[in-house]
Parts: structure tokens; sequence; C-alpha cells
């Protein structure tokens, strides 16, 4: 007679085998080599979960790879199946040790890889085959996928959501049955369906629990899963032996213990999304084609196709392709965005322009200077990339966790051999699972996850979204806010604030066929006061210097008059019109009210002097850093947080990117670009600047809920498991009681939104 196969599993990827070899397939054999060959097998004894199993992937030769100056060139991938850091400790060292890639650097918040080759050497194929190969599915970055995570996390939580209200129904039942009776026969089907119910949801629902208790004691370290893991394990280990003995087993707090802290474990995996579209959208602000002058000739040409030294056209309305210095023509480029200037630049023979920026009017010749990641754009995507992989902040709970842990296990070991020697280890049992559930840290895991997601929802309330609890939590510890001017204090549109009617009447009635701000605005002023707009003829722009022409049949003109003023011209006189980017009405009203929270207010602006300096004392801030390029600003608050401050940086525009990705919080406004929303932690929905405190009232709201939560957990705790190991509480009152601490927690969250509605209403009365 034969024997059966000997079971094993796959050394790589874990799937079960039937004797032979130690591989379940070719793929996962041929990672094995990989990995063998680089000389990275201590992968297999640091990993704390198996790796995917390889798969082939179609189209990998037609990733898009950007060249370098250098030669070499770029791919960026989004891997998936990245489980724990030795995976991404694997795929670095996996292609560094490849002929012809010169780096690899891979981030396990984002899932992104960045890899530099040389194409001469190794073809994009290659390098993103080796990562397939050894499991990690990679795609494009910008190819949409689905949160997998989030996906895994919902289904568990849904089963255990089930799982919980069926035992509780059942266990109804029993409970009923110990006051009116009830026949043993019924008593046992109970018993075993709550039994075959919890099942699922201790082994399969709580296996994330399972796999991080397994990674701390791996890593020689007490993570808060160890003592949910043990309390899990205990509490349905004595379930089984109880319903087998016909005994009451208790599955209902097991399994609403399971769903609870899976529902928190949600709440901070949707809390911890990071941005990872930041760097694509900056270079959808990009151009796909430039016009390139070729001899007497322009052709079109994808942006690919321009190199340093080539020549470039663009009229009014195009956005820059490339940054280069102007040859021919003159016009007025709005550089907002990259600057922080409110007004648009006016640029001749000799000017310095950068891609990104749009010529508001004129035509311009530009000689390319850089292409590529060389452009100021890409160098401010680049770093925005390298921001928006920043890891997640160590929280209070986190910090709590391992002695907490510890001091559990040693209360339970103590609690067990301290009745053992005096009753025997049968009647030790009883109180050692009490002290294990009654101190299972289910309120202390909450107090976070319940806290933070009612702090999301009053700052959302109040106007400002909030993309992860840890920004919120970082806004909690804020004592330093830095504002931009442009689209930040302002409304980033120039507006005329001084014109007589007469006066306005004539410029109104040549710009009405401009679309520079400037004309926009002497327009929307002369509609706003009903002034009937004349129908200038014979009107020529030439761009940079201003407009003639003929209103009345007499001849006008008008000339800028520096920063904020225009001249209006004619026969008999002239006249001037004052124009500023308006400050936002609430403006002045939140400085002082972030002053009177403690917190330092600075401005740092792309503008003149002359103007920033206007708006900041319009606004009552003292501290001002004017015409600060986009590095500058970045500076100003690397400076600030190295000498110990926690920055907020609010910005608009894409020159702000940079100090947005660098400030502990970046505040984008909704009204500003895309990009600047995307690698922000927190964006401004409304067209005021009130809702940056808002957010920082429900930062500390929530920070300060968080530690009410932990001191009632942990005293709660300490009174429970006092009287769980002097047997004054059984199993029974520990699983009944175990709730309580999480109900005190939710009632708690709560408090938030109460907090920050006092907040404001103190200040406003």
């Amino acid at each position: 007679m034969s024997s059966a196969p000997a079971l094993s599993a796959c050394l790589h990827c874990g799937a079960a085998l039937e004797g032979g070899g130690p591989y379940c397939c070719a793929g996962c054999q041929v990672a094995s080599a990989i990995i063998a060959g680089a000389g990275l097998e201590r992968y297999y004894a640091e990993r704390t979960a198996f790796a995917p199993r390889p798969a082939p992937i179609a189209g990998l030769a037609s990733l898009p790879t950007v060249p370098l100056p250098d030669g070499r060139a770029e791919v960026r991938l989004a891997v998936s199946g990245l489980r724990c850091a030795s995976c991404v400790w694997l795929v670095e060292r996996v292609l560094e040790a490849t002929p012809g890639v010169v780096s690899a650097r891979v981030s396990y918040g984002s899932g992104r890889a960045r890899i530099v080759f040389e194409p001469g050497t190794v073809g994009v194929a290659e390098v993103a085959g080796r990562v397939a190969a050894l499991g990690y599915p990679p795609r494009a970055a910008s190819a949409a996928a689905p949160d997998g995570t989030d996906r895994d996390l919902l289904l568990r939580l849904g089963v255990a959501a089930f799982c919980a209200a069926n035992v509780m129904l059942a266990s109804i039942s029993l409970y009923a049955g110990w006051f009116d009776g009830m026949e043993d026969r019924f008593s046992a089907l109970f018993r075993w369906t709550t039994l075959l119910v919890a099942t699922p949801a201790a082994l399969w629902c709580a296996q994330p629990f399972w796999r991080g208790a397994w990674a701390g004691i791996h890593a020689r370290l007490l993570p808060m899963d160890l003592p949910v893991a043990l309390g899990i394990g205990v509490m349905y280990a004595t379930g089984v032996v109880a319903t087998v003995a016909g005994q009451h087993a208790y599955f209902d707090s097991l399994t609403m213990l399971v769903f609870l802290l899976l529902a928190g474990r949600v709440l901070e995996a949707r809390g911890r999304r990071s941005a990872a579209e930041a760097a694509e959208s900056l270079a959808a602000a990009l151009p796909r084609v430039a016009r390139r002058v070729v001899g007497q000739a322009i052709e079109v040409v994808p942006l690919s196709a321009l190199r340093p030294g080539d020549r470039i056209e663009a009229g009014a309305g195009e956005e820059l392709a490339a940054d280069g210095v102007v040859e021919h023509g003159h016009g007025h480029v709005r550089m907002a965005l990259l600057t922080g200037e409110s007004e648009p630049v006016s640029v001749g023979p000799g000017g310095r322009v950068h891609a990104g920026a749009v010529v508001a009017d004129g035509g311009l010749r530009i000689r390319v200077e850089s292409v590529g990641g060389a452009t100021l754009l890409d160098r401010m995507s680049e770093e925005l990339r390298q921001a928006a992989d920043r890891p997640a902040t160590t929280g209070l709970p986190d910090q709590i966790a391992p002695w907490f842990t510890g001091a559990t296990l040693v209360l339970a070991s103590g609690t067990f051999f301290a009745w053992s020697a005096r009753f025997g280890v049968f009647d030790a049992v009883g109180p050692t699972v009490a002290v294990l559930v009654v101190a299972c840290p289910c309120a202390l895991a909450l107090a976070q996850p319940l806290a933070v997601a009612s702090g999301l929802g009053a700052a959302a309330r109040r106007g400002v979204l909030v993309r992860s609890g840890d920004a919120l939590l970082r806004l909690g510890q804020v004592d330093t806010v830095i504002l931009d001017k442009t689209g930040t204090i302002t409304a980033g549109e120039p507006v005329v604030v001084s014109a007589d009617d007469a006066v306005l009447r004539l410029a109104a009635g040549l710009e009405r066929f401009s679309a520079h701000p400037v004309a926009l605005a002497i327009v929307d002023a002369a509609v706003s006061r009903g002034i009937p707009l004349p129908e200038g003829v014979d009107v020529v722009e030439t761009p940079g210097f201003g407009i003639d022409g003929l209103v009345d049949g007499a001849a006008v003109r008008i000339r800028s008059a520096g920063p904020g003023g225009v001249t209006v011209a004619w026969a008999e006189g002239s006249g001037l019109l004052h124009l500023v980017d308006a400050v936002r009405p609430d403006a002045a009203r939140t400085v002082a009210a972030l002053r009177a929270a403690g917190l330092a207010v600075e401005m740092c602006s792309g503008d003149h002097p002359e103007v920033a300096l206007r708006v900041a004392a319009e606004v009552g801030i003292t501290a001002v850093h004017a015409a600060v390029d986009p590095p500058g600003k970045r500076d100003r608050v690397a400076s600030r947080r190295a000498a110990g401050a926690t920055v907020l940086f609010a910005g608009d525009g894409l020159n702000d990117g940079l100090a947005l990705a660098a400030a502990d919080v970046g505040v984008a406004m909704g009204t500003g670009a895309a990009s600047t929303m995307h690698v922000a932690d927190a964006v401004v929905a409304e067209r005021q600047i009130g809702p940056v405190l808002a957010a920082v009232r429900a930062g500390r709201a929530t920070r300060e809920v968080i530690r009410r939560n932990l001191t009632r957990s942990l005293l709660y705790n300490a009174a429970a498991v006092a009287a769980a190991a002097a047997g004054l509480v059984n199993p029974l009152v520990a699983a009944l009681l175990m709730p309580l601490s999480s109900a005190m927690v939710v009632w708690g969250a709560a408090g938030v939104e109460r907090r920050v509605a006092r907040e404001e209403r103190r200040w406003t009365r």
C-alpha cells in the first residue's frame, strides 16, 4: 500500500505542495534563483509574509521612459504586492544588482518605484521583468489600479460584521435560556452554531492581527497586535474547550472584538492614504507638443523631441514647453503659479522664461536651454515626488503599545503562576484569561482612529479637507503659520479699487478687446458700476507696452504706471486707475485669530516687496519675506523647522509646491493649481482663508481627545486587570466589561466637534 504524499509549502510563495521540489511553479523557481544570484538569500529569513506568486505580464516593453540629460533613462513604476519592508528591500537590491541599472528607489507607502538605467546596457522590459519575476506585478505609475489593501480590509470587516451579528443573536437565545430554561439539545445547537460562525472571524477576519503579532515577534518587538492576537487566540481556544465541555463560550465578545478592531484598522488605513498622484499632476501642467522653428518653417513636435538649442514659438494663451531665453518678440507672461507674482511679467529679448508659464499676450521666439527633467517645473516635480513618499509619524498609541503589551503579558504570566502555585493549573486558567480579555487593548487601538475620524469631519464641515489622520495630528502641533500672498491672503486676481468713472469708461472702451488680466479687471469694474462700454476703433495692443485706439473719435493711450497702476491718456488730459490684488474679506480676522491661538504668523511671497508689505500691513502681519522664489520659500520653511518650529504653510500655486512639501503641514487653496492640491496635506474648499484656522483647531481638539481617551482607557485597564488578577472578575464578566472601554472611547471621540465649536464661540464673542 502506498503512503499519502507528504505535504509542504512552496519556499517562495507558500503555496501548498505535494512532495516534489521546493517550488510550486517555474515562476517561483526563477524568482528564487534571481534572489540567490543577487546574494539576497537572507530575505527568506527576514520576511514577515510569503511573496506573491510570479505571473507573466505583457506590455513591459511599452512602459513609458523619460530620457535624462546625461543619456540615461528613467522609468516610474507602480509595484503591486509589497507586503512588508523586506519586500521593498528585496526589489531595490535585485534591481541594483542588475547590470545597467544605476539606482532604484521603492516606496512602501505609495508602492511607487523610480528606476534610473542605461538604455544601451539594459532595456525597460528587462528592468520591469526583474520586478515581475519576483512576484510583484509592475505597471506604469500613471496607470490607475484598485486599492487592494482597502478592499481586503473591507471584505474582512464585512465578514466580521456578519459573524458578530449572527453570534450575537444565538448568544441572546442562550442568555435567555439561563432565566427561562432551555433544553440541552437546543443549548448544544446554539453553542456549536456560535463556534461554527465565530471560527472564520477568529482565524480569517483577524488575520491582519495575527500577521502583525508574528511580524513583531520576528523583529523582536512588542506591537499592540500581540496582546490583541493573544486575546483572540485565548478566547477562541477556551471557547472551543467550553463548547466541547457543554459550557457557554462567549463567542459574542470575540466576534464583536474582531469587528471593532477591523473597523479601526479600516479607518486608519484610509487616513494614511498618501497623495500618490502629486508628481503626475505637476507633469500635466506642461503642454504635450511644441512649435519648433526649423529654418523658415514651423513644425509641431512632441515634447520629448525638444533639445537644448532648439528654437520654439509661443503665442497668446499658450503654455511654454521648456525653460529658455527670449530671442525675439515682446509680451506678458503669467508666472503666478511658478513665481507667485500676481501680475503678468513683461518679457522681451534676453528675458528668461520657464516651462509651465502662460503667454498672456504677444508672441515669443525662445531659445531652449532646459528640457525634460532639467526644467524648473520638473525639478519641483521630482522634489514633490520624494516628499509624497515621506513616512507617517508615530502616534501616541504606537508609543504606548510596547509598554502596554509588555505589562499585559507580565501581569497575565504572573497571574497564571501565582494561581497555579496556590490553587492549581486548572483554577489558574480563568483569572489568566480574564486578565488577557479585560486588558485586550481594543480601546487603545480605537482611540486614535475614532478621534481622527471625528476630527476630519469637524474640519470638513468648516471648509477644509484634511487628507489623512497623520496630517490632522500634525496640525495639532503647529506653532508657526507661513502664508503665501497671491491666491492665499489675496484672491489672486487684480481688481480696480480707485478710478474716476469717466477715465474708467475710456479705458474699458479699449480694454474690452484684450484678454490681459488687467484689461479684464477694468472691464469688470466698468460693468459693476453700470457704465455703458463705448466701442473703441483702430485698437492696437503692443505686448509689453500697452494699448492704443480711438474712443468717441478721440485718441486714447493706456500704459502701465508701475505695480498696481494704469495711466489713461487722451488729448484733453489723463487719469490714473489703481488696481490691487484684493485681500480676502476674512484674512485680517483670521490672522488675528491665529495669533490669539498662540501661533506665529509670517508672509512669504514671490511678489514685489512694495506690494507684499502693503498686503501684510492690511492684514496685520509684521514678518514679511518678499521677492522669494520657489526654492527660497522651501528654504524659509526648512529654516523655521530647523529652529524647532512646527510649520504650517498655506499656498495656491506651483511655486508653492516645494514649500508645501517641506512644511510639517501643507495647506493648498482650492482655487489654486491642481498639483498643489494633490501634494498638500489639506485643501481649503472655500474662497476664504478662515478654514486654515479651523483645521488647526480641529487638529488640537483631536490630539486632546486622543490623550483623554488613552487616559480613560489606561485607568480602566489598570483597575479591571487588578480585579481580574485577584479573581474578582471571571471571564464572563471580563467579556462584558471589555466593551465599556470601547464605549468610553466612542463617547470621547464625539468631543472633537464640541471642542472645535466651543473655540469658535469663544473667539466670536
